[in-house]
């Protein structure tokens, strides 16, 4: 059954399918019996090199490289995979804990970004050109803590430096409304679009983490409508989540509906990044290899039934007359088979 629907699905359609690397340390001593500690990157990659249809990897700046940049490319090559992106990781290094981007000494912002800009050099050496940004430590905690404005301005500043460093790079948003900090300066989509626009570089855009979406209280398929109306989505992280914290659940696993109408949205959006799993089956000991597939599995039928219903007039009918009931039925004779 498990093989079957995965070469079913993968005969519908060709998509892109990225993963976080981190999620195969998950279970370590099933995989490799005598390792003491955790795995190392090579080690995640050979793991992760055994999920069907898994086609890239993202790679965490500075987390990741541990090796040269070209030895590490070929490596992943010669396993079959490519790097879809990298990702910075500013909260895995103890200067940025007061902010990267909006940290009050300039110095620390500096750092910041002369640290982006590398990341950037290396994900040219993996042959992407996407750069993926989330400000994990930029906000605030307390009332009376922060200068609002300053630090605005400052997160401006520091984005538009990058992108006019790397006119060729796209760099990416990643929105979260909190954790680790109790407010994140880029909370949902309308604030950071409205970044964006302060920031007014032609090569920026919006990562939408579909758990992120769902605990910013916002609908994912909304979301992606307003971010494709002003900018671009440049990056889209699948996962799922009860809407009060970043569960990184499987995809589709609580929010089946909700997950469909966004990649129903993208779809008709073009969307052609690839379908990246920002899932943690770590938190639970869950088989990563196993826990991939059947996100593969699940994409690729949310895929088929999308177009469906992308090709259906009458939902497309019952959608501008937001008669509910017949679209309703539409979609559960879809889902549902009834």
């Amino acid at each position: 059954m498990y093989k079957e629907l995965y070469k079913k699905g993968d005969e519908m359609t060709k998509i892109r399918f990225a993963t976080r690397l981190n999620s195969f340390a998950s279970k370590s001593h099933v995989f490799w019996p005598e390792l003491k500690g955790k795995p190392s990157v090579r080690q995640m990659i050979d793991r992760a090199a055994t999920v069907n249809g898994l086609t890239d990897l993202d790679l965490n700046y500075p987390q990741h490289i541990k090796d040269d940049a070209a030895d590490l490319k070929q490596y992943i090559e010669d396993k079959g995979l490519h790097v879809n992106g990298m990702a910075m990781r500013f909260n895995t290094l103890p200067e940025f804990q007061l902010g990267a981007f909006t940290n009050p000494e300039k110095r620390v912002r500096d750092a910041a970004v002369e640290l982006t800009k590398k990341g950037i050099d290396c994900g040219r050496t993996f042959g992407t050109n996407l750069m993926t940004i989330w400000l994990a430590q930029d906000g605030f905690d307390y009332c009376f803590q922060a200068d609002y404005d300053r630090m605005w301005d400052n997160m401006i500043q520091c984005f538009r430096e990058i992108c006019e460093y790397a006119p060729d790079c796209n760099i990416s948003i990643e929105y979260k409304p909190n954790e680790p900090r109790s407010y994140s300066i880029l909370p949902n989509a309308a604030t950071t679009l409205l970044a964006i626009n302060d920031i007014g570089m032609k090569n920026m855009g919006v990562t939408l983490d579909f758990a992120h979406v769902l605990y910013a209280g916002e609908i994912p398929a909304f979301a992606a409508s307003l971010v494709s109306k002003r900018t671009r989505i440049l990056g889209l992280h699948l996962n799922d989540g009860w809407g009060k914290r970043d569960d990184g659940l499987m995809v589709a696993s609580v929010n089946l509906r909700a997950t469909l109408e966004l990649i129903w949205k993208l779809r008709k959006e073009n969307f052609d990044g690839a379908y990246y799993f920002d899932t943690f089956p770590d938190a639970s000991g869950m088989d990563p290899v196993k826990e991939a597939e059947v996100n593969i599995i699940t994409v690729n039928k949310l895929v088929e039934i999308a177009d469906k219903l992308s090709s259906n007039k009458e939902l497309e009918q019952a959608i501008n007359a937001q008669n509910s009931p017949l679209s309703q039925q539409i979609v559960n004779e879809m889902l549902l088979n009834i």
